[in-house]
């Protein structure tokens, strides 16, 4: 039995056995492996990093989709940057009300892999009748684009490779434009315990581009070092304040059967500790 082994960061490491190798290979674009591990299930690797496991990749999914979803009330179209293993993909296609879906991914043969080799992380959505999957760089997609959206979800890996653009002023700027009133932009965006530099960095560009901004949270186990960060970003300062009562209406409504996100929970994953805090106002504080 082989053992795979992180090292994201410096003096740190994580390791989990290889019970079972599936996939190695290269996309041009990026290392993959997948293999299986006695607790986690399938395992994707991109680069040497955990993207995902079978076991846990429901907390991440399920915080991406339904908080803002369920904060904005009436989602109808929806952009997905970064359609990977097609998991945030199977939460959005839950939602009845939601039309129109466009996924835009650099690599396509990571999306292939997942479908074969991770099926029920997409369950089917890729082949919704609502989605139009298009294969381009996120940034340049944008800002060619003139659609308008409900919702922008950036399902991106960590600013490196080929999402290194999708942390980019200029991303965050074509992501204001491509928004309605209500509109919301929630992304993936590390682990600040372990990636400072990422949290202040993107409080500033966010603080630069929209009316208002701020982070939610949530453990993942696989995504280690502490609870990971989503960045939230509007053109309304409504939509983040959706009051609790009216979270619960509209996850009734929905039928949604979860098994991390709750109206309570999406409340309390705005509360961040004192650390992320002082993270954000450093950040902010180089602009100054």
């Amino acid at each position: 039995m082989s053992e795979f082994r992180e090292t994201l960061y410096a003096g740190y490491a994580q390791a989990l056995s290889v019970d079972e190798p599936i996939y190695q290979g290269n996309t041009g674009q990026q290392e993959v492996q997948v293999f299986r591990n006695r607790r986690f299930g399938r395992v994707l690797t991109l680069d040497g990093v955990v993207q995902t496991t079978e076991a846990d990749e429901f907390v991440y999914h399920e915080m991406l989709a339904h908080v803002p979803i369920l904060a904005h009330g009436a989602v109808r179209r929806v952009l997905v940057i970064g359609v990977g293993d097609g998991g945030i993909l199977r939460e959005i296609v839950r939602h009845a009300g939601i039309e129109d879906i466009v996924a835009v991914e650099i690599d396509p043969q990571v999306v292939e892999l997942c479908r074969e080799l991770l099926p029920n992380h997409s369950a089917g959505a890729l082949d919704d009748p609502r989605l139009r999957l298009v294969y381009a760089d996120g940034l340049e997609y944008l800002a060619q684009s003139r659609e308008r959206f409900d919702l922008i979800l950036c399902d991106s890996t960590d600013p490196g490779g080929p999402a290194a653009s999708l942390f980019t002023d200029a991303f965050y700027r074509n992501c204001q434009q491509r928004l309605g009133a209500s509109g919301i932009l929630a992304t993936q965006n590390g682990v600040p315990f372990l990636q400072p530099e990422e949290l202040g960095g993107t409080a500033r560009r966010l603080a630069d581009s929209f009316a208002d901004w701020g982070f939610f949270h949530a453990a993942v186990p696989t995504y280690i070092g502490g609870s990971m960060a989503f960045g939230w970003a509007s053109n309304s300062e409504k939509v983040r304040r959706t009051d609790l009562e009216t979270l619960r209406q509209r996850f009734t409504k929905s039928g949604l059967v979860t098994r991390y996100y709750t109206p309570e929970v999406h409340q309390a994953a705005f509360a961040l500790p004192r650390y992320m805090l002082d993270l954000i106002e450093a950040g902010l504080q180089r602009d100054a």
